[in-house]
């Protein structure tokens, strides 16, 4: 009994620790599905995470499974993950031992078919325009005529050819190439960036500022173009301060970069077109409107000349201007002699009746007529003077009576006034003593001053001073010539003296001369102010 209960105890079986299990899971898994395509519809995706990594599900209408991209494998897919997007995804199935969870590494994606791209540029080309990126309001006009034009595509192939062919055909200006990748990985930022470092460019930097962009590719699937439908891209178009052309593609190929751009070209070659104008046209178009310019003038000029004779054929002639005046004036010139003799003898009558009025007999009466008149206006100037003097008489003698009648109070009055002047005399006497005083004081501070600064005191101290003839003082050696009288000045009196020939140099050592030395009154010895002291003069 007992071996058959051991025979059927499962401790026969192999044990196996939770580790060792989920390690064969792991490895049998991995082996069994080290190389997977998996199609499903993204969900939970919320971009890198701070490491690097990107975590998200893949799902269909009845399994999750969980997905995880690594930041190694993340640059090197050629369509980004996002959120609801249809895709195919190739990789490996591996498990996570710590949750007994398996989830699929994903080292390449790709959307589920043509249908999930156009899917995909729908649902974008409606949150853009939400966004207003596709806003007709913000399109901006290209420039007429261009000074350089920038070019974002590829350096190898057959567009910038193309481009640049046709703007030399047309009217050649300055092309700058951006290079960049126009499919595969990074081909969108490449072309994004390439557009914010044409408009990064400073106007007056060493490097010319495009007056317009063209971005260009030819044409291909849509997988091909996808780099053009990249949010990346549509976003630096539309904030390009740049005018923008979108060549991408043949004219049926339309991406987002289309409806971003400034203006959308049918081929690169027609990109080009609408960057520059035809140069020949142009000039044909000037020399057409400098033809019709001249013409212009010509016919002006014609129309203004004959306007001009008709003017003057209306104007009248010299001789018909003068004709009036000149008779005028020979009429006037005429009358001019029996005017002067008429108005002689007019002249000539106001004479001889204002000098028959001027008779002998009529100056006499005259005078006697002034006689009589100033010798009435004297006896009534007599008789007035007569009656003023009666007048001031009788005024005399009323203050004549007033006055004898109030003798003593005048005598008070000049008591008084005689007291006060007598007051007013001592107090005059006193302030005139008072400023003399002053006055007496300032002088004599004054001549003080005076006497300090007079030349006179030097002379006391044994100095002389030597004058020319003119009475003028001499203080250089120089200015005496020889047997020059000059005259001596010393403290107590003047001496007469005559210049040798032995006078001492204008540079010699200046010497003090003493009023008390015989030969003071030499010339040789002229005295010189001592060094630091300075001229007395």
């Amino acid at each position: 009994m007992s071996n058959f209960f051991a025979d059927d105890s499962p401790s026969n079986l192999t044990e196996f620790t939770v580790s060792e299990l989920s390690g064969s899971i792991k490895r049998t898994v991995e082996t069994a599905f080290d190389h997977v395509r998996v199609r499903g519809e993204i969900s939970g995706f919320r971009g890198q995470h701070s490491s690097g990594h990107a975590y998200f599900s893949l799902k269909d209408d009845k399994s999750r499974i969980d997905a995880v991209i690594w930041k190694g494998s993340f640059p090197k897919l050629k369509y980004r993950p996002e959120e609801g997007m249809e895709v195919i995804a190739t990789g490996r199935i591996t498990t996570f031992p710590g949750s007994s969870k398996y989830q699929i590494v994903i080292e390449q994606m790709e959307p589920a078919g043509a249908g999930a791209l156009m899917a995909l540029i729908e649902e974008r080309k409606r949150r853009f325009t939400a966004e207003g990126l596709f806003d007709p309001a913000t399109k901006q006009l290209l420039p007429f005529m261009p000074r350089v034009i920038g070019v974002i595509t590829s350096p190898t192939g057959a567009v910038i050819r193309d481009i640049l062919h046709r703007i030399s055909d047309r009217f050649p200006v300055h092309v700058i190439v951006w290079p960049v990748k126009v499919q595969g990985e990074g081909s969108g930022d490449e072309v994004a960036n390439a557009i914010k470092g044409f408009n990064a460019i400073e106007p007056a930097g060493p490097v010319a500022r495009p007056d317009v962009l063209i971005v260009a590719r030819g044409g291909g699937s849509l997988e091909d173009l996808w780099s053009f439908n990249d949010e990346a891209v549509v976003r630096a178009a539309a904030a390009s301060d740049i005018p923008l052309i979108s060549a991408v593609g043949h004219e049926t190929d339309w991406t987002l970069i289309d409806y971003a751009a400034d203006v959308r070209a049918p081929t690169p070659t027609g990109a080009a077109e609408m960057a520059v104008p035809v140069k020949a046209d142009l000039e044909a178009q000037i020399a057409t409107l400098a033809a019709r310019l001249s013409g212009a003038i010509n016919r002006q000029m014609d129309y203004r000349s004959q306007g001009l004779r008709a003017l003057a054929r209306a104007l009248p002639s010299l001789d018909q201007l003068l004709a009036l005046p000149r008779r005028r004036f020979d009429e006037a010139s005429s009358g001019l002699g029996r005017s002067l003799e008429l108005n002689t003898m007019n002249k000539r009558r106001s004479f001889e009746r204002a000098a028959a009025k001027l008779s002998p007999d009529m100056l006499a009466r005259r005078l006697v007529e002034r006689r009589q008149r100033l010798g009435e206006q004297a006896t009534r100037a007599e008789r007035v003077i007569e009656r003023l003097i009666e007048r001031n008489k009788a005024r005399l003698g009323r203050f004549d009576a007033t006055l004898t009648a109030v003798p003593s109070r005048l005598q008070g009055l000049i008591a008084r006034s005689k007291d006060r002047l007598e007051s007013l005399g001592r107090r005059a006497d006193s302030a005139v003593v008072h400023d003399l005083r002053r006055a007496r004081s300032l002088v004599v501070a004054q001549d003080r001053v005076l006497q300090s600064l007079s030349y006179k005191n030097v002379l006391q101290r044994g100095y002389a001073v030597i004058r020319d003839g003119s009475d003028r003082p001499i203080s250089r050696a120089a200015a005496l010539a020889t047997s020059q009288p000059v005259a001596i000045e010393f403290a107590d009196g003047r001496v007469s003296a005559l210049v040798g020939e032995g006078a001492a140099a204008p540079d010699a050592e200046p010497q003090a001369t003493s009023s008390k030395s015989p030969s003071a009154a030499k010339p040789a010895r002229k005295a010189e102010p001592p060094v630091g002291q300075g001229s007395l003069f």
